[in-house]
Formats: structure tokens, C-alpha cells, sequence
């Protein structure tokens, strides 16, 4: 991108101050179709700063705004970059106790972890039904996950297959930390002991059907990744027989309403005292090492960009 001239159409040029590292910029810096269906293009799904110029009375010039998700850094230039320009109903409002920096240490992955969190609460999920089990725990997604809902006094299980993650994962609230193989049941049975009130899963496949199987009666799994595997192999007897729930997490598309309520969650009551453990501040000069490194799968935590 050679100017702000060059930049999408929208109705509001926002000056960029931070992004994050997400797996999306990593698969859209490598060239993934599936992500980004033109190139050269500028990755970057996060991204939080002041806005330069609105033609949108909602917004004027010297506010402070995030952005996350619609298509911000797929397919229209994103975060990485000094400025994007967006339209109207993508930005929202910085809320008061929020920093810009502090915001992209949220970013997608802690706002898709919140909204799993606001599910689990609707569905009626409080600390004294039961512990909640976070998959893929050492994830962006799953570490987040982790620190709100201990910070909110839920029992959680964390679950991982990188042992160098347990220590981190404990700093961060979790009761026990277990390794990926204990929740890979292999035994084809309908229902296993119940031990879980509800589940922030980000892996899918077989992992999540054995956590569906491992629910208590009226339990509740949120389902917002497939590293393990996209299908979902399992039966309806969990559903019919015990009354779970099985709640999609889509962070993309999420209703605005909502998207600016689990903001002033994330800004107040949900902000969990612990993150600064997962975080780690990067400058563009060397994030192209870390996407690989993303890849690769050798990252953990959060990842902020300071443009």
C-alpha cells in the first residue's frame, strides 16, 4: 500500500497504533487462498487507534476506536499497516479503562474467548455448577479463555499439548492443566463419566466430541476452532438424554450490540489481572518471523504489533 489513496473505500480512515498476531495473518502472509483471495495484500485482523478522517456522524476525528473481525485484514487491507479505512459499522468505540495497547492484547482471540464466556453465562454456567474445560488452552483463544473465567471464579481444567504451557496456564487461574490425550476418547461409548459444566472448546474433531460426552446434565460446550479436525463425529445422545448445548462462537459477523457489550465486559468486569503473563510486544520489522514461527505452531499467548 503506497497511500491512503490506495486504500478500500469506506467511510472511516482510523490511524493504526496497535494490531496482534492472529493465525489468519499468518495464513494470509503465506499466501493462503482460503484467507486472502488477492496479493500483494496487508494482513492484520486487529486493530485499535484514532480515527483521521469520518464521513460517518458516529464517529469524529480524534476518536479513539478498535477494530476486529468482518473482513479487516482477509481481504481488505488490515492492521499491519499506518492506516486502514473501513466502513461505519465495522469500528467500535474504545471504552473508558480500555488503552489502545491494552485492547490488542485482547484482540479476536480474547474477544472470541469472552464471547464463549458470555455464552456459557446466558446458558445459566456459574462457578458453582461445575468446572469448565478449555481446549487448545495455550492458544490465543484458549489462554484468554483461561484468564477471564478463573478471574470470574470458575474452576477450569485446562487442556494442552505443550507441557512448557503448564506453568503459564496456572499463573493464569487454571486448576489443573491436562495433557490433549486424556480428552481423546477412542472408546466409541455415547457418554463418559460427566465431569465438566461447560467448555470453551478451540479444536473441534474428536477432542470436542469426547468433551460433549463428558458434560453433566444441561451442560454447555462453545465451539469456535478446528486445529483438530473440522468434523465432528458423534451422537445424539448427549443432546436428547442428558439436555446439553452446543453453542457456535462466530467473532467475525458478531451482532454490533453485542460487539460493543463484550467490549465494556472485557474493559471492566472481565478484565482479567493476569494477562500481562501472555503478552508479548512486537514491531513490524520482525513480525514476518513470527507469523512463521505461528505456523510453525512455536508461539503461545498473545502477541501485540505496535505499528
Amino acid at each position: 500500500m503506497k497511500s491512503v489513496e490506495d486504500l478500500p473505500p469506506g467511510e472511516v480512515l482510523i490511524n493504526v497504533q496497535y494490531s496482534s498476531l492472529n493465525y489468519k495473518d499468518a495464513l494470509s502472509s503465506c499466501g493462503n487462498k482460503g484467507v486472502t483471495k488477492s496479493y500483494p495484500h496487508t494482513p492484520g485482523i486487529d486493530a485499535a487507534g484514532i480515527v483521521e478522517k469520518s464521513a460517518d456522524p458516529h464517529f469524529n476525528p480524534g476518536d479513539k476506536v478498535i477494530v476486529t473481525g468482518y473482513d479487516l485484514g482477509m481481504n481488505t487491507s488490515g492492521g499491519f499497516s499506518e492506516y486502514i479505512r473501513v466502513p461505519a459499522s465495522w469500528p467500535v468505540h474504545l471504552p473508558k479503562g480500555l488503552s489502545r495497547r491494552r485492547s490488542m492484547m485482547y484482540g479476536t482471540a480474547g474477544f472470541t474467548a469472552a464471547l464463549a464466556v458470555y455464552n456459557l453465562k446466558r446458558h445459566g454456567i456459574t462457578p458453582p455448577n461445575g468446572k469448565i474445560v478449555v481446549t487448545g488452552a495455550s492458544g490465543g483463544v484458549g489462554c484468554m479463555a483461561v484468564a477471564i473465567l478463573s478471574h470470574l471464579g470458575f474452576h477450569v481444567t485446562a487442556v494442552t499439548g505443550k507441557q512448557e504451557a503448564v506453568e503459564t496456564l496456572m499463573e493464569l487461574g487454571a486448576r489443573e492443566v491436562i495433557p490433549r490425550e486424556a480428552l481423546d476418547d477412542q472408546s466409541g461409548k455415547p457418554f463418559l463419566k460427566p465431569q465438566y459444566a461447560g467448555a470453551v472448546d478451540t479444536v473441534g474433531g474428536n477432542i470436542l466430541a469426547t468433551v460433549l460426552k463428558s458434560l453433566h446434565y444441561g451442560g454447555v460446550a462453545t465451539c469456535c476452532g478446528n486445529v483438530n479436525s473440522a468434523e465432528l463425529h458423534t451422537s445424539i445422545y448427549p443432546f436428547i438424554l442428558k439436555g446439553i448445548h452446543l453453542v457456535g462462537i462466530d467473532s467475525v459477523l458478531c451482532n454490533h450490540e453485542l460487539r460493543k457489550e463484550i467490549w465494556e465486559h472485557l474493559a471492566s468486569q472481565w478484565r482479567p489481572s493476569k494477562m500481562d503473563k501472555i503478552v508479548t510486544i512486537c514491531s513490524l520489522e520482525n513480525i514476518q518471523e513470527n507469523l512463521n514461527k505461528m505456523l510453525r505452531g512455536q508461539l503461545s499467548g498473545r502477541w501485540v504489533v505496535k505499528i
